[in-house]
C-alpha cells in the first residue's frame, strides 16, 4: 500500500515536471505543504530568477505551515543565488518536518541544506520516491556530479537496424507520432547535435515544432572539415550564435567568415587523430551552458559517441519494417573484438508510439 509520504511526494514530482524544458540551468522542483493530511499549499519552479518551489508553496500556505510537513523532490538549497536560500524560508515558516526525494550533489548544496535544517531542529526524511526524483532530474544530477553534459543518443531504425535506404535517405523511417516524440525530446534538452553528414544528406532544421511553450535548443554540428553548406537551412536560419559548428583548425578561412557573417558560432578544436576527443569536447559544451545534449546524428556520429563511452541514455525508435542489406546500418564499426567488449545498456522502458516502438535504455 502506498504510504502517505510517497503519495504527497508523487504530487510534488508531478508539479516539478511542469518545469520540463523551462528551468535550465536549474533543476525541476515541486513542493507540497501538508498539515493534518491535507494539502495547504504547493508550488513549482518556473525558471531562473523565479521563486523556488519551496518558497512559492510556503508563500501560498502562510501561517498555516507551522507544524506541518513540506514535501520536495530535491534537497532545498542553503545558499544565495538569484533567489534567497530555501532553508531560510522553511525555518521562518515553522515547518516541523521536511521529506526530500533525493539529495542535490551540486557543490553549492551537497547536503548543506539538509544539515542546516536538521541543525535547527527540523526533522528531515530523505529517499522517499528516490528513483522517480533522480529520473526527473537525471541530466542535472549527472552534470552536478561530473561537470560534463548528460548525453542522450536518439536512433531511428528499422527492425533490422537500418537507419537509411541505399541512397542514404532516412526520411521518414518512423511515423508521425514517433517524430512528435522526438520533438518532445528536443524541447527538454539544452542542445541538439548532428554531424555534417546529416546536414549534407537531410538539410535538417533541428528545431522544436508542435510543442507549445517550448524553448528552442542550441543547434550544434560536428564538422571537422567544415563540410556544412553555407546554403544549409541550419546556417541560413542562424541567429545570435544559437547555431554552433565545431570544426578543426585547418579549414577554409573564407567559408568560416561566411558562416560567421550569417550568425553561426564557430568553435575550433584540435584534431590529434583526425577526429574529436570527448575530453576536449565536453568542456566546450559546458562553456556553452549545455547540461543535456541530444545526439541525433547519423551512423558515424552515433558510433563516435558510443565509442567514446559518452552516451548515458539511448532513445531508440524502431519502425516495423525491414530494409535488408541495401540499407545503411544505424551504427558503424565500434572497434571491438567481440561480445565481452560491447557497450551494454539496461532496458528502462518500451512503449508503442503510433506504429513504431520507442525503447529507452541507460548505460551501465
Amino acid at each position: 500500500m502506498e504510504t502517505e509520504d510517497l503519495r504527497f511526494m508523487k504530487r510534488a514530482l508531478r508539479l516539478a515536471g511542469r518545469g520540463a524544458g523551462r528551468t535550465h540551468p536549474n533543476p525541476m522542483v515541486g513542493a507540497v505543504v501538508v498539515g493534518k493530511g491535507c494539502v495547504l499549499g504547493e508550488g513549482w519552479h518556473r525558471g531562473p530568477g523565479q521563486p523556488h518551489a519551496e518558497a512559492e508553496a510556503l508563500a501560498k500556505t502562510g501561517f498555516r505551515a507551522e507544524g506541518g510537513t513540506l514535501y520536495v523532490n530535491l534537497e532545498p538549497c542553503d545558499h544565495y543565488g538569484k533567489t534567497p536560500p530555501c532553508t531560510e524560508a522553511i525555518l521562518r515558516s515553522g515547518i516541523a518536518r521536511v521529506v526530500v526525494g533525493c539529495e542535490d550533489p551540486h557543490p553549492l548544496v551537497n547536503g548543506k541544506g539538509i544539515r542546516r535544517l536538521r541543525g535547527q531542529g527540523v526533522e528531515v526524511l530523505t529517499g522517499i520516491g528516490r528513483s522517480e526524483a533522480e529520473e526527473l532530474n537525471r541530466a542535472f544530477l549527472h552534470f552536478a556530479r561530473w561537470n560534463e553534459p548528460y548525453v542522450t543518443l536518439k536512433l531511428a531504425a528499422t527492425l533490422d537496424g537500418r537507419t537509411a535506404d541505399s541512397s542514404g535517405k532516412s526520411r521518414w523511417i518512423t511515423g508521425e507520432k514517433a517524430r512528435r516524440a522526438v520533438h518532445r525530446l528536443r524541447s527538454r534538452v539544452d542542445a541538439v547535435l548532428v554531424g555534417s553528414g546529416t546536414v549534407v544528406a537531410d538539410d535538417p532544421m533541428l528545431t522544436v515544432r508542435g510543442i507549445p511553450g517550448s524553448r528552442q535548443p542550441l543547434r550544434i554540428v560536428l564538422d571537422p572539415e567544415l563540410k556544412t553548406p553555407v546554403k544549409a537551412r541550419i546556417v541560413q536560419s542562424a541567429v545570435d550564435g544559437r547555431t554552433v559548428l565545431i570544426t578543426g583548425a585547418k579549414t577554409d578561412a573564407g567559408k568560416r567568415r561566411s558562416m560567421e557573417d550569417r550568425g553561426v558560432r564557430l568553435l575550433t578544436l584540435p584534431l590529434p587523430s583526425g577526429e574529436f576527443c570527448w575530453s576536449d569536447l565536453a568542456p566546450e559544451f559546458v562553456s556553452l551552458g549545455v547540461l543535456h545534449l541530444l545526439v541525433e546524428g547519423g551512423p558515424r556520429t552515433a558510433t563516435w559517441f558510443l565509442a567514446q563511452s559518452a552516451v548515458r541514455r539511448i532513445e531508440y525508435f524502431v519502425a516495423m519494417k525491414f530494409l535488408g542489406e541495401t540499407g545503411l546500418a544505424s551504427v558503424m564499426d565500434l572497434g571491438i573484438s567481440g561480445l565481452p567488449d560491447a557497450p551494454e545498456f539496461d532496458l528502462r522502458g518500451c512503449r508503442k508510439v503510433g506504429g513504431d516502438v520507442q525503447i529507452t535504455a541507460d548505460a551501465r
